[in-house]
């Protein structure tokens, strides 16, 4: 089985920082891409930024400038710095990683979501 672990989140004031991490652990056969989406009460789960296997990063127009993703291929760890942080960023923000596990086929794993929260 595969698991993403994140770490991170809080409470921040307009204008903050913060940085996500998510761990990924497991018996992992290939590694496609990793990312992060949020989502807040009576929305669906939007992208917020992923990169892929040979590193091309893709953002959401509305974090461009402001946030950005990175990873650590070693620790199979994926890293969201989210800086100016404004109010609408306040979300549950999910790992996610687009692996093909030892066993089985390839297919999307999530976290169990981290807390980001920016009061103005």
């Amino acid at each position: 089985q595969v698991q993403l672990v994140e770490s991170g989140g809080g409470l921040v004031q307009t204008g903050g920082s913060l940085r996500l991490s998510c761990a990924a652990s497991g018996e992992i056969f290939s590694r496609h891409a990793m990312g992060w989406y949020r989502q807040t009460p009576g929305n669906q789960r939007e992208l917020v930024a992923d990169i892929t296997r040979d590193g091309s990063r893709n953002y959401a127009d509305s974090v461009k400038g402001r946030f950005t993703i990175s990873r650590d291929a070693a620790k199979d760890t994926v890293y969201l710095q989210m800086n100016k942080l404004k109010p609408e960023d306040t979300a549950v923000y999910y790992c996610n990683a687009d692996f093909t596990p030892r066993w089985g086929s390839r297919r999307d794993y999530w976290g169990q979501g981290t807390q980001v929260t920016v009061s103005s």
